[in-house]
């Protein structure tokens, strides 16, 4: 009697599976290993969204190499892709053999099992801010090997392995006209503020974020008639120099707490009801070949 109680009570507790639309939307993205057989299509935002009919970077090109093959995030929309090719062989301009692409987008987009929030609609790449010193990496390397910090100072400061060709490829990519902005760490930003010559438009797109000191973020806005793609609101006026000194100024001598400021609050996890709804069709459309 009481084995067949317990017995009770275990299936009781197991977890009974909800619709479709009340599950974790990073397990089922996540889960899938190949794009969808649609015309290509970036949808909802960048961190709220999926990427319909994305294509794969190749693992190795003549001029780039895809990193941490593992996490197949070598995919975007055939924008990104196309972006990623020409800076590489825009940096071979520089010195640069070429460059070491990380995460793109997964093959369908959506949320990512673990790390970023962004990387959702197939038009986000981090591009490691290190010189490739080749570029025949065997897979085993390319999870093995890791860039180098360019920080000092917590980012205050860009530290002495932070070169003149850096900033060439952060020029590279922030005056591609496909590029909406790029994120990369307030010491990087400052530097290239105070070392900039000729036209400095291009750094209006360069903004200081936390993080992004062994890669910049470039993210691509959306592309011409993609109508359900979203895009973020474009930086605002200038050369956001004097944001990228507060943001300095700010870890140098951080404000003192506020009081009165509520507590952060957990992150809650996207849904598949919290997606636009043509990532339901994204998800469950026939692979492509």
């Amino acid at each position: 009697m009481m084995l067949r109680l317990l017995a009770c009570l275990a299936l009781l507790a197991m977890p009974v599976p909800g619709p479709a639309h009340a599950q974790l939307a990073k397990e089922l993205f996540g889960a899938q290993p190949r794009a969808s057989a649609q015309r290509p299509q970036p949808i909802g935002s960048y961190s709220n969204g999926c990427a319909a009919g994305n294509v794969q970077l190749a693992e190795t090109g003549p001029t780039w190499q895809a990193m941490r093959l593992s996490r197949n995030r070598n995919w975007g929309q055939p924008v990104l892709v196309d972006f990623v090719q020409d800076l590489s062989r825009r940096m071979t301009q520089v010195g640069w053999p070429g460059i070491y692409v990380g995460d793109m987008n997964q093959p369908r987009g959506g949320p990512m099992l673990t790390g970023h929030r962004s990387h959702q609609s197939g038009l986000d790449v981090d591009v490691w801010l290190m010189e490739p010193p080749r570029l025949n990496l065997t897979r085993r390397e390319r999870e093995n090997i890791s860039a180098v910090s360019k920080r000092r100072a917590d980012g205050a400061y860009v530290n002495t392995r932070w070169t003149a060709e850096h900033m060439e490829l952060v020029r590279a990519a922030a005056s591609d006209r496909r590029v909406a902005r790029i994120f990369i760490f307030p010491g990087a930003k400052v530097w290239m503020c105070e070392n900039a010559r000729g036209n400095r438009n291009w750094l209006r797109k360069v903004r200081p974020w936390w993080g992004h000191h062994y890669h910049m973020h470039v993210r691509l806005s959306c592309p011409r008639g993609a109508r359900a793609c979203v895009n973020q609101d474009p930086p605002p006026r200038g050369d956001g120099c004097a944001e990228a000194r507060q943001w300095q100024q700010n870890i140098l001598n951080p404000p003192p707490p506020d009081p009165n400021a509520p507590p952060p609050r957990p992150r809650r996890e996207l849904r598949m009801a919290d997606l636009p709804q043509q990532c339901a069709s994204v998800l469950s459309a026939p692979a492509a070949r």
